[in-house]
């Protein structure tokens, strides 16, 4: 993902900073919003708290943009390619404030699909501008992660409010989570880890899969089949990474642990 930067190309320092370079693309999102939420809660007849609801997730979810942001590269503003991950974001968080309404079930599944479907396929053109550019960024990583974690979780809440599955699918959105959690007591698990097309070609088969589960053409004993195969996926995919972590002995600051002191990393991976 690209690297944002102030106009000057100096790095923000400060909330105040920061807020005024991120400020104009969170504002240009939040009417994305409006306008993705707003025919949301048009076509699914939805209580008007929903909107309120969304606006809430935007709030918590523009604070994470202002202060993961970092500054650095050419771009002006947070970049193209984040501007992308911006746009798909507002579709998700406009999923998002479904989950505290129970949609009804199946009239609601195809514009749940719809934005789905969206924003997964935004998810490869903000990362191809980001390489073809060459202002890919842990910010952008962090923010484009950040976006594919939070559509996981709230289609796996989906799938479970649509009756089909039990509420073990929503371990399928959660185990991120999990891990980012079991992070906080067990110090290497924060560590950075390598660029894995086997991680990005899970992530696609979770959202796939879920979809898969909330189309009524899909029985229940299909859907649960098919999250639970979902699932073993997604569970042996962290477990590379587990193991990887703790056979690499990296500390959460990229260095790596070596016998009698730490060891500096080159930044290779």
């Amino acid at each position: 993902m690209s690297t944002p930067v102030t106009p000057g190309g100096s790095r923000p320092h400060g909330l105040v900073a920061r807020l005024r370079v991120t400020g104009p693309d969170l504002f240009a999102a939040a009417l994305a919003l409006l306008a993705a939420a707003g025919a949301t809660w048009w076509l699914l007849g939805l209580p008007a708290t929903y909107l309120l609801h969304v606006a809430v997730l935007y709030v918590g979810f523009a604070a994470l943009v202002v202060t993961g942001f970092a500054g650095g590269g050419g771009a002006v503003g947070i970049g193209v390619a984040n501007r992308i991950t911006l746009l798909r974001s507002t579709w998700v968080l406009a999923l998002g404030g479904l989950v505290l309404h129970d949609p009804v079930f199946p009239s609601a599944v195809w514009w749940i699909i719809a934005l789905s479907i969206a924003a997964m396929v935004l998810d490869g053109v903000d990362g191809h501008v980001a390489r073809r550019s060459g202002a890919a960024s842990r910010f952008g990583a962090r923010l484009d992660m950040e976006v594919d974690a939070f559509l996981l979780l709230v289609l796996s809440v989906l799938v479970w409010q649509g009756g089909k599955v039990g509420e073990w699918v929503l371990a399928v959105g959660g185990i991120r989570y999990f891990f980012v959690a079991a992070g906080w007591i067990l110090p290497p698990l924060r560590a950075e880890l390598p660029v894995s097309q086997r991680r990005k070609a899970v992530c696609v088969v979770q959202g796939a899969v879920l979809l898969a589960c909330l189309l009524p053409a899909v029985p229940a004993s299909a859907a649960a089949l098919l999250a639970g195969t979902g699932l073993a996926l997604l569970v042996y995919s962290f477990a590379v990474d587990v193991a990887w972590l703790a056979a690499s002995g990296r500390t959460p600051g990229g260095s790596r642990r070596e016998a009698g002191g730490e060891v500096g990393d080159n930044g290779a991976s």
